[in-house]
């Protein structure tokens, strides 16, 4: 896998970066997300899309166009790239909220994608941070803070087991039809979400999020 992360800047609302891209990321502009790495000043290692949000292909020397009627949306699109080049870790902008919420879930639904393929993918806004993982373990620092939820979307999760945090769990099972895992809390001590058996959509949300 490469060193560095893979930064993607969808179309959908961007509130400010969480974290600044260093040299070793690789950068794409998803369509309409080529506006605010304009605004920021940062310029993209590639720029893909059908360019519906833009109306037209921007003037930049590495651009990847696509049919506007395709399977894949222009994120989908971006994470299959990354993989592609050997990324192993995502860092989504403008993937959430605006007006599509069907864009949304399309994206939350990428995030499981990318977990599918041994990857983690992270999508950021509205001060939430929203990941995925299968078969897995994801571990929080003390400095994390606020809420955390956890939701099964799809077959039933098992041994779910979520320690250090308000309301613990151990070897729990999550179904698809009951929200039982939203509205933890963080205490300020080192904490994690474990699934043995499943996929579980990890979300947690402060005013200040912490990433890793």
């Amino acid at each position: 896998m490469k060193n560095g992360y893979c930064y993607i800047f969808g179309a959908g609302s961007f509130e400010g970066l969480l974290t600044v891209p260093t040299a070793d990321d690789f950068i794409i502009a998803a369509d309409g997300g080529f506006r605010y790495l304009e605004a920021l000043g940062i310029d993209p290692d590639l720029v893909l899309g059908d360019f519906d949000s833009l109306g037209a292909p921007p003037n930049h020397p590495r651009i990847l166009r696509v049919p506007s009627e395709k399977d894949d949306t222009d994120m989908l699109l971006a994470v299959k790239t990354a993989l592609a080049y050997g990324y192993d870790t995502m860092i989504l902008y403008g993937g959430l909220g605006g007006a599509r919420i069907d864009h949304t879930l399309a994206n939350i639904q990428t995030l499981q994608y990318a977990a599918q393929r041994g990857a983690r993918a992270y999508l950021i806004g509205g001060g939430a941070v929203i990941t995925a993982i299968q078969n897995a373990k994801i571990e929080f620092s003390a400095e994390f803070h606020g809420f955390l939820s956890v939701f099964c979307i799809g077959a039933d999760a098992r041994g779910i087991s979520l320690r250090g945090l308000k309301y613990p769990l151990t070897d729990a099972v999550l179904t698809s039809n009951m929200p039982l895992g939203v509205s933890n809390e963080f205490l300020g001590v080192p904490s994690s979400v474990e699934v043995t058996d499943g996929m579980l959509v990890v979300v947690w949300q402060a005013d200040n999020p912490v990433l890793y």
